[in-house]
């Protein structure tokens, strides 16, 4: 049985998690930490991090930036592992985030959901056949009206998967307004959509002559990386010192 902390226990994710670690017999959240010292679920819940002194395997993380450095600092203290889910990290803490990772095991992924990290994989493998062979690259990503950052990071990190498969051969093109020309063979087009309460959609196409390969991951619910982060934890539970990804958990 996998001991947890889950850091933002009361949020949003936090409660999403906490409901389906209930329902795991694999793992248990042992302690809280969130400003809302409610204790909804009957583990203990601590204001901060730093006050928590309940044993544990592993920290799921779906906080705030604020929380970040004190997160870091207990996670090296008490030499567990952590799995870091917050988004918008400065640049000063992306980097801190990489130097605990020097000293105890640090997941980070731009995005937790097991379906996303197989896509990136399965992306690296079509990019060497299909990019290699002349297709154009596209993404579509689709999101609710009240997201705020365009293009998302997940379609950054599809893109990412591609490049990284082609030695880093691509640009990345978000604008085709500004330029009337012929579209570069070596880039890779990034369009968003805002609307509605769509969860999550990506959409990848290599466009060929007289042929098109789609490859698609649609979001039904924010629950998706709840899973992928209870996942994360299990596997990151007794790993040494260093920086892993979600690629890590799905490859095992």
């Amino acid at each position: 049985m996998i001991k947890v902390i889950m850091n933002g226990c009361n949020g949003h994710m936090g409660r999403v998690i906490s409901d389906l670690c209930a329902q795991d017999d694999g793992i248990e959240i042992v302690a809280g930490v969130d400003v809302d010292t409610e204790e909804a679920y009957g583990y203990p819940v601590f204001a901060k991090i730093a006050d928590c002194d309940v044993a544990a395997d592993a920290i799921i993380d779906f906080s705030h930036v604020s929380c970040i450095d004190a997160l870091l600092d207990y996670s090296v203290e008490k030499s567990i592992p952590v799995i870091v889910c917050t988004t918008g990290l400065s640049e000063e803490q992306e980097a801190a985030v990489k130097a605990a990772s020097e000293k105890v095991a640090v997941l980070k992924s731009a995005n937790m959901s097991l379906g996303i990290n197989t896509l990136m994989e399965l992306l690296k493998t079509a990019a060497k056949s299909l990019a290699g062979a002349g297709f154009d690259v596209e993404i579509v990503e689709k999101h609710h009206n009240r997201k705020l950052d365009a293009p998302s990071g997940t379609a950054i990190a599809l893109a990412d998967s591609v490049n990284e498969a082609m030695d880093g051969a691509y640009t990345y093109k978000y604008d085709r307004f500004s330029d009337r020309k012929k579209r570069d063979p070596m880039e890779i087009g990034i369009q968003s959509v805002r609307g509605g309460n769509i969860v999550g959609e990506h959409e990848v196409f290599f466009c060929g002559t007289d042929e098109v390969v789609t490859l698609k991951h649609t979001a039904y619910s924010r629950a998706i990386f709840g899973k992928g982060a209870i996942e994360a934890a299990k596997y990151l539970a007794g790993k040494p010192a260093g920086f892993y990804d979600m690629g890590d958990v799905i490859r095992g």
